[in-house]
């Protein structure tokens, strides 16, 4: 199967959004296994559903610089494929400096390094959500990650961090009821091309 057809192709098996055409062509170019792909599309389609969800709280952040970072901060495991079914943090700066050498600016390139560094003091609201969308794809809670949403979403709109909680919690939960269908779709697709 081609990678466009993973990445944009319509599944609703579970509901998933095509990823933006730039990441399309930039997952080609580096020839990035299927399942990355697939994996890159349910993060994506999580980021997607978490801005729609956070919105109302009135969080100011470049929705579109969060879906592009969501739909690449993996791209490094196409040059580290060993960290797509094991542990391993070298994709993160290959895949920074991978998106800096193709021309993407480093407003964008920045997720594919920041993506697992949620707690560094520099984490803006946009690496935050990322970082969040790359956890409850697959139903995982990080009760730390969630508590700097929580506080950058109380910020925003002035209201108590435990009602925000409550509010974040209820979307998680809900996101998080499809992880298993995310999960059987991502696993359908091979770790490596022509497999």
């Amino acid at each position: 199967m081609p990678l466009s057809a993973i990445a944009l192709d319509e599944v609703t098996e579970p509901p998933l959004r095509p990823l933006p055409v730039r990441a399309v062509a930039l997952l080609e170019g580096v020839s990035a296994p299927p399942r990355l792909v697939a994996h890159l599309r349910a993060v994506h389609d999580v980021a997607a559903q978490l801005l729609d969800a956070v919105g109302v709280f009135g969080l100011a952040v470049d929705r579109e610089a969060v879906l592009f970072g969501a739909a690449t901060h993996d791209i490094g495991k196409a040059l580290h494929p060993a960290e797509l079914s094991g542990p391993g943090s070298q994709h993160e700066e290959a895949g920074r400096e991978l998106l800096l050498a193709r021309q993407v600016p480093a407003e964008l390139a920045r997720f594919a390094g920041t993506h697992a560094s949620w707690q560094s003091p520099e984490a803006d609201a946009e690496d935050l959500l990322v970082s969040l969308a790359d956890k409850i794809w697959k139903n995982k809670r990080v009760p730390d990650l969630e508590d700097l949403v929580v506080a950058e979403l109380s910020r925003a709109c002035g209201r108590p961090l435990w009602q925000v909680f409550m509010e974040l919690d209820e979307t998680l939960t809900r996101i998080g009821e499809d992880a298993d269908r995310r999960l059987a779709w991502q696993a359908a697709h091979p770790v490596r091309s022509g497999r």
